[in-house]
């Protein structure tokens, strides 16, 4: 399963978020990492198939048994942020 990874400068966090291509809130939580300058690797769930589908989705189980998205996950998982959430984001990236 590829990530796409969005640069900025900021890099004293790993990043992951899973969204779907279609929701509001995911297209918000990827603008604001990018106002704040936060690399970041990002999956748009909805535009995957086959296995990579499966795996994507058992990877958000992982984290958010509730399958919700935006899901962020900061610093492999030390950090999880279910749906957009700005004051959170800011505060777990240390902004």
């Amino acid at each position: 399963m590829k990530c796409e990874t969005v640069p900025g400068k900021r890099k004293n966090h790993q990043v992951k978020i899973f969204t779907l291509s279609t929701c509001g809130w995911c297209k918000k939580t990827k603008e604001l990492l990018k106002a704040l300058d936060v690399q970041y690797e990002y999956i748009d769930v909805d535009t995957l198939t086959g296995e990579d589908l499966v795996e994507a989705h058992e990877e958000v189980k992982r984290y958010n048994p509730y399958r919700t998205y935006p899901t962020i996950i900061i610093d492999n998982g030390n950090h999880i942020i279910l749906g957009f959430n700005e004051k959170e984001i800011k505060e777990k990236l240390g902004k």
